[in-house]
């Protein structure tokens, strides 16, 4: 019971990572929201929840710089490391 807990609660983390970088291609493709607006307000609470796990991961991996682009690799090791406890679980 408590193993499936924990899986759903990774799932929940899995898709929210998704939903953000869903998000911020939304922005690189339609510009930034509009404040008070559906997508702001979508973005602000996806970024509540996963920033404090993205952060400590960035702290310690900092984004990839390739010319003027950048990839964040926190958000890969984290997204990837759910699948591996997933699988485990």
């Amino acid at each position: 019971m408590v193993l499936a807990l924990v899986d759903f609660l990774l799932l929940l983390v899995q898709l929210l990572l998704v939903a953000r970088a869903l998000l911020d291609w939304s922005t690189v493709l339609a510009g930034p929201a509009a404040p008070g607006g559906f997508r702001s307000r979508l973005m602000s609470g996806v970024y509540t929840v996963t920033e404090p796990i993205l952060a400590p991961v960035r702290r310690v991996v900092p984004p990839l710089r390739l010319g003027g682009a950048a990839i964040d690799l926190a958000f890969l090791i984290v997204f990837f490391a759910i699948v591996i406890l997933r699988a485990f679980i």
